[in-house]
Formats: structure tokens, sequence, C-alpha cells
């Protein structure tokens, strides 16, 4: 394994490999999250973050290799593994012709919250988001930007200690990408484990490590400061692409 975290693995990859036919979409991929750690996977499209993504949340099991979550086995143990985990996909999964609440609610109900503690959970959720005005509006009638806060409200609503950002920032404007990713760097005062995966380069210069991920191989892992001097040049976005041999990358999302 690369770079470790210091402090207890909430989430722990070990030797993952995963190949869909001839094609190897991941090749002995290790990596940890620590408690209140936020950790940027940084990949152009293609590297394996989507992939390694569905291996995180029992969409499919490696090939080889094993996934923990708070140290359970996600192969052995899939429901108390994916209890531990919070997810926010990159494609919307919100139900659109449903108020804000009632969503949150079907969510609960799947984790085995009902009555007064969903209610208390969703209000005090959607009041962490500023999202309390609008819990009776339909998700439609929605921005995009507060459309990814009620995902994220809904991904903490079971407290998870793992919580799964898969590029949530896509489609956002500059200033909607700046508030997602500051509430969610918020969440590591409450010891959520983070893994925030991106294409985007401004994104990974938040987290407390990066990790480079490039065609199913992790590349590099290590503080954003510890990977440029590593690559001896004088930004992230530079070292990325000095790592990648100048692979696609974003340094900051469209304005």
């Amino acid at each position: 394994m690369g770079a470790e975290t210091t402090v207890a693995a909430v989430l722990r990859v070990e030797a993952a490999e995963k190949s869909y036919g001839p094609r190897k979409a991941l090749k002995g991929v290790s990596l940890a999250v620590g408690r209140g750690e936020f950790v940027a996977l940084l990949g152009p499209n293609g590297a394996g973050k989507s992939t390694l993504f569905q291996l995180l949340t029992g969409l499919f099991n490696a090939d080889r290799g094993r996934v923990e979550v708070c140290g359970c086995d996600i192969r052995r143990d899939a429901i108390t593994a994916l209890a531990g985990i919070g997810v926010v996909f990159q494609q919307a999964t919100l139900d659109l012709d449903l108020s804000v609440e009632a969503n949150l609610r079907f969510h609960a109900r799947l984790h085995g919250m009902a009555g007064r503690d969903a209610t208390a959970r969703i209000a005090e959720a959607l009041a962490q988001l500023g999202l309390a005005e609008r819990a009776g509006d339909k998700v439609r009638e929605l921005s995009g930007g507060n459309r990814r806060k009620v995902e994220l409200a809904r991904a903490l609503l079971h407290r998870p200690r793992v919580l799964l950002m898969d590029e949530a920032t896509v489609g956002l404007d500059p200033a909607s990408r700046r508030q997602l990713l500051d509430q969610v760097l918020a969440l590591r005062e409450d010891g959520v484990g983070v893994l925030w995966a991106t294409h985007l380069v401004d994104e990974a210069e938040a987290a407390d490590r990066v990790i480079v991920l490039h065609q199913g191989k992790i590349l590099a892992e290590g503080t954003p400061a510890a990977l440029v001097a590593q690559a001896g040049t004088g930004t992230l976005a530079e070292a990325f692409l000095a790592m990648t041999g100048g692979a696609e990358a974003v340094v900051r999302g469209s304005d």
C-alpha cells in the first residue's frame, strides 16, 4: 500500500482487482481513509474511479482483493459494511416528483428509521444545509446545487462512518461546487471519513491526502504539498500532469 493514514481506518481497500472481459479496470488498488479524514481520489475520465466506487458500494465484487468498512469485510457481511457508508453518486438518484422530505423519508425507512427519529434527523440535516424551507418542495423545483445538497443530506441521514462522493460536483456552477465541497470538508469535525472522487484538480487541493489514480493503478499518494514536491513542480495540476504523462485533467471547473 502507498502512504497510509496514521489514524484508524474507517475504509480500507487491499489489492483490489476488477476486469471487464479482457480489460483490467483496477490493477491491485490499495488505499485507506481514516476517521475524520478527507481523501481526494484524483484521476482523469477512465482512470478506474467509477469501478472502484462500484466495489465500495457493493454493486460488484472485486475479482481479487478485499474491501473493509470499519473492519467489516464487504464480501462476507455486506449488510453491516454498507450500513456504515453514505454515498452521493455522479448520476442524480432523487425522485423528482416527490418532495424533498418524501425523498429523505424513503431513505430513512430503508435504514430502519421512522417516526420522531426520522423526523428529527431530516429536520437537522436540512437545517444544516440551509434547506429547511424547501422541505415541502418537489425536487424538480430545486436548482442543481440544492439537489446535490438533498443527496448529501440523504447520504448522511443514517450517520455513516464513511462518505463516498463520486464526481458529485459535475454540472454545478463554480459557487455551488465550492459550497458543496466546503460542506463536505466540514464533516471531518464529526469524524466522518470522506473519499472524494474527482477529475478537478482544484477540488483535490483541499484534501488531507490525494491519491492519483491512472489507468487502474495508483501512481502516487500524499498531501497536496508532498505530491508537488515529489514531482518537482510548482502546482498540483502540474504534478498531476507529470505523473500521468499529460493525461487530460481539469484544473478548475468551467465558469
